[in-house]
């Protein structure tokens, strides 16, 4: 199993209608194939300035492959994520 991460901050204003736009058109993400266990996350810490994550899980490193490799991924990464994302910081873990 792989559990992928990411924390980020967005350029937007908190609460603003660009924000909500983001967050609503990122929920598409979890209906890419292999995608199983998909949140959006509020960062409620104070020990980093990054407000919100995204954590879905894959059953094997092909499943995660297929995920960022799928049209849909990458259709999101260039026409949502490196237009609106000021800074991120990306973690994909197996278990131990």
């Amino acid at each position: 199993m792989i559990r992928h991460t990411v924390v980020f901050r967005l350029k937007h204003a908190r609460g603003s209608k660009e924000e909500k736009a983001f967050l609503d058109h990122a929920k598409l993400l979890a209906k890419i194939p292999g995608v199983e266990k998909f949140e959006q996350l509020r960062q409620v810490s104070r020990k980093n300035d990054y407000t919100f994550g995204f954590s879905m899980e894959f059953a094997d490193a092909a499943a995660y492959r297929g995920y960022d490799e799928h049209p849909e991924h990458v259709a999101f990464v260039r026409d949502w994520w490196n237009r609106q994302v000021e800074a991120f910081l990306e973690i994909d873990y197996e278990r131990l």
